[in-house]
């Protein structure tokens, strides 16, 4: 091994580096999400909706522990699988696979790039109703009431893929997934689809199969559906309606709109004017009024805001039976900006804009990966203390902070003795993690 050149000598001690140290390890802390993944199963629920083509006698590495592989290198921060290549030897991700340091190496690259165009469009319709059955399943016992944040978000692309489309607003070509969270955070699922807004008899079709895979599980359970205005149209107005579900949805102005409020936009602005030093005034007010394409009038609740920039008016639609305007704005509406937190954390944290396959089908299948990488951040999360800093920590905090330790691994006869550095500022709070782990409900 040679050393690292033009290292410059500290108190006059010249410095002489080697990649020797042997058994050593970057990332500690995988040990702490191989727990969170054994409890969540999220590669088991995945790989159980592939078929193996493979011969059975002939398989080194599984399904199963490809996926468990993956999940485990994205919610480490390597989304690129040709890291894998690297990492197939560390200490520290073979036992988060259940092998001994001294055991065979995991899967390469090209294994993984395998798995990735294996799946065909009826193991992902498949996997994503076991991303929706995870869902479910992660809740001590069946909710009264949840909340669906849906939206769709842009992702650029540079290549041929199937299904990219130029979109004009970002002046690029990309897809435009639609992805759902529910109201705590937790992932529920994500359609690959063209870079378009969606329409409503599209939105349609997908909310009455996810409507379907939640209440085969609890039939009862009361769904609020919450989304932008793009979201509101007739088709899923009648969906929610004839299928009992509470929405709360953004609508664009129009000029019929706009009438109710013009009274009430002009003794805002004349009482800003009076008091500027105030600051911005905010005034709310409901009626019912219809689009020509609704088919019936529905419950608007508009907001009015003046401030420097000049008055800025917004208008929601829902069928909720809460009287106070100002409450439903601003306490159930605007909480879908936390769908916006989720959906930062997916891609910007994760890497789920890694959409770079040529085949529509392994694109999908990677945002379900990182999905899963999502839901092993979410479980490490949700073990923290429910006061904490950790416990609304981003997930790129929590890698940094509990993932990213180095290790030094020693395999003995009868024992694995791992070593962490004992400067390591997240001792304590990684033993609360561990035994808060194993109460996940699974």
């Amino acid at each position: 091994m040679l050393p690292l050149p033009e290292l410059s000598p500290v108190s006059g001690k010249t410095i002489v580096a080697k990649f020797d140290g042997g058994l050593l390890s970057s990332d500690g802390g995988i040990v702490v999400l191989r727990e969170v993944e054994q409890r969540l199963r999220v590669a088991d629920r995945m790989a159980a909706c592939i078929e193996d083509p493979r011969a059975p006698d002939l398989i080194t590495h599984t399904l199963a522990d490809i996926i468990r592989f993956r999940l485990l290198m994205i919610a480490a921060g390597y989304e690129d699988g040709n890291d894998a290549s690297s990492l197939r030897g560390d200490p520290m991700f073979k036992m988060a696979l259940d092998l001994t340091p001294s055991d065979r190496e995991l899967c390469s690259q090209s294994t993984i790039s395998r798995l990735e165009n294996l799946p065909d469009a009826r193991a992902l319709l498949r996997m994503g109703r076991a991303m929706v059955d995870l869902y479910c399943e992660s809740f001590p016992q069946v909710p009264k009431r949840i909340t669906l944040d849906i939206d769709d978000t842009f992702d650029a692309v540079h290549g041929g893929q199937q299904l990219r489309l130029f979109n004009a607003h970002y002046d690029e070509y990309g897809f435009q997934p639609i992805v759902v969270f529910d109201g705590e955070g937790r992932f529920i699922t994500a359609v690959l689809r063209p870079a378009k807004r969606p329409g409503g008899k599209e939105i349609k079709a997908f909310l009455r199969r996810l409507l379907r895979a939640i209440r085969a599980h609890w039939p009862k359970t009361q769904i609020m559906l919450r989304g932008d205005s793009h979201y509101c149209a007739p088709e899923v107005l009648d969906f929610c309606r004839a299928n009992g579900l509470d929405y709360i949805l953004g609508v664009a102005p129009t000029t019929t709109l706009r009438r109710h409020i013009e009274v009430l936009e002009a003794s805002t602005k004349a009482r800003f004017e009076a008091a500027p030093r105030d600051g911005k005034i905010r005034r709310f007010k409901e009626f019912y009024d219809g689009a020509a394409s609704w088919n019936r009038v529905e419950r608007v609740i508009a907001r009015v805001e003046v401030g420097a920039e000049g008055p800025d008016t917004r208008f929601v639609v829902t069928n909720l039976k809460k009287r106070n305007a100002r409450v439903l704005y601003e306490d159930v509406y605007c909480q879908r900006g936390h769908a916006e937190n989720h959906i930062k954390s997916w891609k910007t944290h994760l890497a789920a804009d890694r959409t770079s396959c040529t085949k529509a089908t392994a694109n999908q299948l990677r945002l379900f990966l990182h999905a899963g990488a999502y839901w092993l951040m979410w479980g490490l999360r949700t073990s923290m203390p429910k006061r904490s800093m950790w416990r609304v920590a981003q997930f790129d905090t929590l890698r940094l902070r509990l993932i990213k330790i180095a290790a030094r691994v020693v395999e003995m006869k009868t024992m694995i003795r791992v070593h962490l550095p004992t400067s390591c500022p997240g001792q304590d709070i990684l033993r609360f993690a561990l035994g808060r782990i194993p109460r996940l409900v699974t």
